[in-house]
């Protein structure tokens, strides 16, 4: 090959930078071979000592399929999910808050579908299932509110 001729297997090389500070804070050159990926870290769940190996995998499983029907509104589905969970590892105050939001975020679905009476059902049932939850208190409280407004 021929000192014009451009090799497209490797990434053009970068261009010389006169000031040091700038040299210095800039990333060394990467290679067309070298993709950035992105991945999402699970998040942590608590590790709960009372719980077997078996009941923790149970549980981080559990928690990221929950994740996944809520991010789609899947909530009929998320509230088994997370009531056979909770009748597995009913002590858990981790699985029992995961419940109450679960109740909480379908209330608040069904405001939005005017479905006003079945709305303040699962909100009190959120409340009843994590009743020293503060900010699960105010986020329903705020329901309740809109629920006065619409009616």
């Amino acid at each position: 090959m021929s000192p014009d001729e451009v090799d497209s297997s490797e990434p053009p090389a970068p261009a010389s930078v006169n000031s040091k500070a700038s040299a210095a804070e800039s990333p060394p050159p990467r290679t067309w071979s070298e993709g950035v990926k992105v991945t999402r870290k699970a998040p942590r769940i608590q590790r709960n000592p009372d719980l077997s190996e078996a009941e923790q995998l149970l549980k981080q499983s559990s928690y990221e399929q929950l994740q996944q029907l809520l991010k789609y509104q899947r909530f009929p589905r998320a509230i088994a999910l997370v009531e056979g969970l909770a009748q597995r590892i009913p002590k858990d105050p981790e699985v029992r808050q995961w419940q109450a939001i679960t109740y909480q975020r379908w209330g608040r679905y069904l405001i939005d579908q005017r479905e006003l009476d079945k709305a303040r059902i699962y909100l009190k049932k959120a409340l009843r299932t994590d009743p020293h939850n503060r900010s699960l208190w105010l986020e329903i409280e705020r329901d309740f509110r809109r629920m006065e407004k619409i009616f």
